[in-house]
């Protein structure tokens, strides 16, 4: 999976979010820093070159859907973030944003008995 852009990043959201979408009406979920319509249309197109979206043709304009999930892209990103920032582990993660006050001891202590419930499911 390529690395995104931040550019390429917020318009995979948009596309996430609208499922489908024409270029322009990505353009009209774009509130801030809006590019040139063409800019855009050629950001879309790397997008479909690195694999993350596909179109579909109607005439000479194109209809654009994500062809990789949120979820993978997270997960993806999350773990190249703790790899590279937190030394690959998660209690350094943990340990950063409880410092930060990112999260509180309440939300620390529902994230253990998430952790600790036992897997009812078989």
């Amino acid at each position: 999976m390529h690395k995104l852009t931040n550019k390429e990043e917020e318009i995979m959201h948009i596309l996430w979010k609208l499922e489908k979408a024409f270029v322009k009406e990505v353009m009209a979920e774009i509130t801030e820093d809006q590019p040139h319509y063409n800019t855009l249309s050629t950001i879309v197109r790397n997008l479909e070159e690195k694999g993350y979206v596909s179109h579909n043709a109607f005439g000479n304009t194109h209809q654009y859907y994500p062809i990789v999930r949120i979820e993978e892209y997270r997960k993806r990103f999350m773990n190249t973030a703790i790899d590279n920032y937190f030394n690959s582990s998660y209690k350094n993660m943990v340990s950063f944003f409880a410092k930060e006050e990112k999260i509180s001891a309440k939300e620390l202590r529902e994230i253990l008995a998430m952790i600790e419930e036992p897997n009812t499911e078989k």
